[in-house]
């Protein structure tokens, strides 16, 4: 099939990769390059390096709904269009007469919204997935066409998360574009009963608190990992807290061991992997290794 494909994120790498081995991709439509790093480097987003790896057509474009913009992709000759985290709402004149197919990252239509993954880890969820829906007026509000789910771990992060289920990309959107080749394509639409809300995350949305259990905190810190990212003081250096288990030790609140089993009001989780500021990511016990503390040492929390 003739394939427009529109993203900006990592998410969409693996079905892009996918669609470039299957089908025919006429054109790639990503974001213009934005500065990044310290240095301000202008930078292409990751689906624009990838779309230049693959020597496929690709445009920047600011925004899809200008009018030169809306005419010249309308102007392509494509059988589906194919938007995976690529950050511009479409208009309904851009869309008239298009089949254009949607992933999002959750099991809609539960975690609408920007943040599927980190919302999905911080609320508990045993289970996540991707939905293909058709593009609608309110965000992820589109009839669903497939689904793909997913167990969270206690341990998995939203980064892990992220790039799992973006390896679930290919299978789903190819079996949608194998229905709508066969003109079986069958649309549900979402229970709006059923509706939760995932919103774009601060950094103030990591601030961990002494009242929690250690279970929320475990969530927080998964949820939150690598980013906006939860931050602790462990004897006397600040460290990035990136991914943590549940603890079966009997630990003083507010302690840590030289294991990583943190000390809550109530129970205690287990540190698996930090980041001392500004430096590298590594486990806690490598970390501990390297320090003299008295151990168990204090375990105090920071705004992020």
């Amino acid at each position: 099939m003739r394939v427009v494909f529109f993203g900006s994120g990592a998410f969409g790498l693996p079905t892009l990769d996918w669609l470039a081995q299957e089908h025919e991709i006429v054109l790639v439509v990503s974001q213009p390059d934005r500065p990044a790093g310290r240095r301000r480097i202008l930078t292409p987003t990751p689906i624009s390096q990838r779309a230049l790896e693959l020597g496929l057509q690709l445009q920047r474009l600011e925004s899809v709904n200008e009018p030169d913009a809306s005419e010249q992709l309308r102007a392509v000759e494509a059988d589906v269009w194919i938007v995976i985290a690529f950050g511009q709402k479409f208009s309904p004149t851009l869309l008239d007469g298009r089949t254009a197919v949607n992933l999002h990252g959750s099991l809609l239509p539960r975690w609408r919204g920007a943040a599927p993954i980190h919302h999905a880890i911080m609320a508990g969820d045993e289970r996540t997935g991707v939905t293909a829906i058709t593009l609608a007026d309110r965000m992820d509000a589109g009839d669903m066409l497939a689904q793909q789910g997913l167990a969270i771990g206690p341990s998995d992060t939203t980064g892990e998360l992220h790039d799992q289920l973006a390896n679930l990309g290919p299978a789903v959107i190819g079996d949608v574009l194998a229905a709508v080749e066969s003109g079986t394509l069958e649309r549900c639409q979402q229970d709006e009963s059923d509706v939760t809300l995932a919103p774009k995350l601060s950094r103030s949305d990591a601030a961990l608190d002494v009242t929690m259990s250690a279970e929320r905190m475990r969530r927080m810190i998964n949820g939150c990992s690598p980013w906006p990212g939860c931050i602790a003081r462990v004897g006397d250096e600040k460290l990035r807290l990136l991914k943590a288990d549940p603890g079966e030790a009997t630990v003083p609140a507010g302690t840590v061991t030289r294991s990583g089993d943190v000390g809550c009001k109530n129970d205690a989780f287990r540190l698996l992997v930090v980041q001392p500021i500004g430096g590298r990511a590594m486990s806690f016990e490598q970390w501990a290794c390297g320090r003299r503390h008295a151990w168990p040492t204090t375990f105090v929390i920071e705004s992020p």
